[in-house]
Formats: structure tokens, C-alpha cells, sequence
């Protein structure tokens, strides 16, 4: 029994979601089918979900709403023309957008209703589809899957009694068509995952039904082990572990969102990453483990818009709560960190630069300078952040030098070095502006 997810450019016109059918014809184990809303269908494209956020903020200002409707209405109807489904899930559609519109409700839980409208959309389109060629299938919403999670609007997180009541969808005949992206509290309020988060919901689904596989279509044949805009025809990635996966995802690789995998890893699911325009090609298999190879570096990922607050002070290790008391000016502030790389006298915290805006940038350095007195205190903008990634690195001697020397032989200069304790990776900051000569001669180093 699989699971199998369609991101958003597989279903992006008529033309992708026939591919789609032909792909869920193909196999009888498809049982449980997980959508996107429409994606980009070229590159200047808009995403429904995009113009559906556009649509709440206009809502939001009291602005009319008309010009804002049309175009998503433009995009669903030249879908559903092309498939021949009728008119009548096209006037569903408009009708459940003009409803969630004049909701007495906050603007807030006005965009989550908006925003799971593409879903929605989507997995009522796809079931509609595969009915009429033949394929039992039909569509079902989130609550009456049972997906019920947490009150955290755009980041919500599956509660555990979920699973129980999604394990019991096992017994459906037909083909079940799932929206993803969203789910419902306790009290019966739309919630939205973190954007891209129909992966969450396949891997969620993958979970509760205990599937045999979770595959997740997508518009690349296969995890590449460095992001093909740096080097040209990049080595495949065939076999990948979770935690490989999970840090290639987290620094910078967008096939997968990077909490997806994490219902599914609790499973033990295997998930296989695959091309909807090309679905012959064999993608890249996620595992739990994998046989040990000599080459432990699997991949290498990068990230801009960091930045890092730096702070020295002599004899900081001897000061009981000096981590402590940090973190939490951070957190007073609403700054998430994402890591924090120490000696003995110095510390420094790495940032999204998104999340230390330059007004709070001022407030937060007078704070740390007036509650813990240190030496010095400065901060970097614009860095840049290079995961070398594989299981078993650090018990594979030599890689951490080599890693430098590539990074060093670009007449790149390492501005931190974290290694990371789950033994998986390794991270280099450097300058942004430096960031295209670092990955290539890693690259070059390690694959070549």
C-alpha cells in the first residue's frame, strides 16, 4: 500500500494532472493520494497559494476583492476546461471563496481558510479526474481523515491521537484523494502547516496508515548531491538516510520540505523521491539505514541570509548561565536561532537575517551589552551557510581537512566551523558574495 504525494507542479495545468492520472493508473497500490495546489507552470508563473495570500491581504485592507478573485478563478477554470469536468466544481470553488471572504472571523484565521483553498481545489479536481477516466476515486478533507493539530496558525503540527484515526482509512475502497497543507484543531479551527507543508501531510498520511512506501512526485528525476544551478549535471543520489535527507532539505535543497520526513522516519516508511515527467526514472530512495559506502559525503547544500551575533568575554565558561541568560533575551525578542557554535571565552549565535530585522537588530545587541556585560559584542550580515553532509563523517578521518582545504583553495575564508552532534554534517559560514566558489570546490573535491 502506498502513499503518493504530487507537489504543486505536478498538478499546475491539465496537461501535468493527466500525467498524473496515467501515474496512479499505473500502479493499484496508489491508494491514498496527497495534493499541492497548482504551482508555477513557468517561471514568471504565479502560484496559487501566492495569489491566494495576495487575495487575504487585500481582504485584510477592505480593498475590493473582485480583480484579486478573477485571476485564481482564470487558472482553475482553464484547468477544469481542458479536463472536461464541468462547470459545476468550478462554481464550488468561487463559492467557497466568496463564503471564507465574508466570514466574521479574524483576518488571521481568514487567510489560513484562504490560504488551504488551493489544496482544497486541487484534491476535489484530481478525484473529479480520475473518476471520469475510470479510476474509483474521490476526494476527502482533511477532518474526516483526521488530521488534527496543533493552534498554530501557518506552523501547526500533527497531534498524536491523529494517527489512530487515519489508520483506520485503510479499509476504503476506493482511492482517496486528500488536500494537503492544512488540518484541523480540537476545536475545529483550520490551521496551516509552514508553507510547502503538503510533504508534512503525506508523510503524515504515509504514517497512519503504516504504508509500504511514501512516494513523493515532484519536477526532478532525483536528489542531486549539490544544487544543479552551481555545477552542471551533478552526480544522482540513489540511496539517501533520513538524517542526510533531513539536513540536506533543512540547508538549502527544496526538493523536501524539511520537516516532512519526520512522521514518516518515526514509521521506518521508505520515501522515494520522483520526476511526474518522467516517472520511469528510478528517483532517490530515503531510508532509515544504508549499507556503510567509502564515500561517506553524499551531498553538499548552501544557504543565504544568515547572519551571527558574536560575543567574547573572558572566563565565560566559569559564568553558570551565561548560555542561558542569552538565549532567552533571544527568545523575550522572538528570535529563533539555528546554531550556536562556542569556545571558552566566545560564543557565536547564527541567525536568519529574516528574523533579526535591522529595528530589533539595535534592541537586541543594548540588551546582551546591559544583561551580561561582555568584552565584545558584534554581528555579521550577509552569510551564507554549506552543509557537507553524510552519515558516518566523523568517524571518517580526513574529511573535515579536505573540506577546509577545497574551501580554502577558492580563496574563500571560513568566517565558523560547526560539527554537528548528530554526526551527519558539517557546517562552514562564509561570505555570501563567496558562497558559488566554496560549493564548487567542494564539489570538485569530493565528487570529482
Amino acid at each position: 500500500m502506498k502513499v503518493t504525494k504530487f507537489g504543486g507542479s505536478s498538478v499546475a495545468s491539465a496537461g501535468q494532472i493527466k500525467k498524473v492520472g496515467n501515474i496512479v493508473k499505473a500502479d493499484p497500490q496508489r491508494k491514498f493520494i496527497v495534493v499541492s495546489a497548482p504551482g508555477k507552470r513557468f517561471k514568471n508563473d504565479k502560484k496559487i497559494t501566492d495569489m491566494l495570500i495576495e487575495l487575504g491581504e487585500i481582504s485584510r485592507k477592505h480593498r475590493p476583492t473582485a480583480e484579486y478573485i478573477e485571476p485564481v478563478m482564470k487558472r482553475f477554470t482553464e484547468i477544469v476546461e481542458e479536463l472536461e469536468l464541468g462547470g459545476t466544481i468550478l462554481k464550488e470553488i468561487n463559492q467557497t471563496i466568496e463564503n471564507v471572504l465574508h466570514m466574521d472571523v479574524t483576518p488571521l484565521e481568514k487567510l489560513e481558510a484562504l490560504k488551504a483553498i488551493g489544496e482544497n481545489s486541487s484534491a476535489k479536481i484530481l478525484s473529479a479526474y480520475l473518476s471520469s477516466i475510470g479510476i474509483p476515486a474521490r476526494y476527502i478533507n482533511p477532518k474526516e481523515v483526521g488530521i488534527i493539530v496543533s493552534n498554530n496558525p501557518g506552523n501547526a503540527r500533527i497531534l498524536p491521537e491523529s494517527f489512530p484515526k487515519i489508520y483506520n482509512l485503510r479499509t476504503a475502497e476506493d482511492i482517496l484523494v486528500i488536500p494537503g497543507f492544512f488540518g484541523y484543531t480540537k476545536k475545529g479551527q483550520l490551521n496551516t502547516f509552514s508553507r510547502g507543508g503538503s510533504d508534512i501531510t503525506g508523510s503524515i498520511i504515509a504514517a497512519g496508515i503504516k504504508a509500504d512506501l511514501y512516494e513523493n512526485y515532484t519536477d526532478v528525476d532525483c536528489v542531486y548531491s549539490v544544487n544543479p544551478a552551481y555545477i552542471e549535471k551533478p552526480k544522482r543520489i540513489t540511496t539517501l538516510t533520513y538524517k542526510e535527507m533531513r539536513e540536506l532539505s533543512y540547508a538549502g535543497f527544496s526538493v523536501f520540505h524539511d520537516e516532512a520526513l519526520i512522521p514518516a522516519f518515526k514509521e521506518e516508511i521508505p520515501v522515494c523521491i520522483k520526476n511526474t515527467n518522467n516517472p520511469k526514472a528510478p528517483g532517490t530512495l530515503i531510508v532509515s539505514e544504508k549499507k556503510p559506502s567509502e564515500k561517506c559525503v553524499v551531498g553538499i547544500a548552501s544557504d543565504t541570509g544568515f547572519c551571527s551575533i558574536y560575543i567574547s568575554k573572558y572566563l565565560m565558561n566559569k559564568e553558570i548561565g551565561f548560555g542561558r541568560k542569552l538565549f532567552a533575551i533571544l527568545e523575550d525578542e522572538g528570535i529563533s536561532f539555528e546554531h550556536a557554535p562556542s569556545g571558552i571565552d566566545d560564543m557565536s549565535v547564527i541567525i536568519r537575517e529574516s528574523n533579526l530585522p535591522l529595528e530589533k537588530e539595535k534592541l537586541v545587541m543594548e540588551r546582551i551589552q546591559n544583561e551580561l556585560n561582555p568584552d565584545l559584542i558584534s554581528i555579521h550580515r550577509n552569510l551564507a551557510m554549506i552543509m557537507v553532509v553524510g552519515e558516518g563523517l566523523v568517524r571518517t578521518i580526513g574529511v573535515a581537512q579536505k573540506a577546509t582545504a577545497a574551501i580554502s583553495s577558492a580563496n574563500v575564508n571560513i568566517e565558523m566551523i560547526n560539527q554537528g552532534s548528530s554526526e551527519v554534517s558539517m557546517m562552514f559560514g562564509i561570505k555570501a558574495e563567496d558562497l558559488d566558489r566554496a560549493v564548487k570546490s567542494l564539489y570538485h573535491t569530493f565528487f570529482d
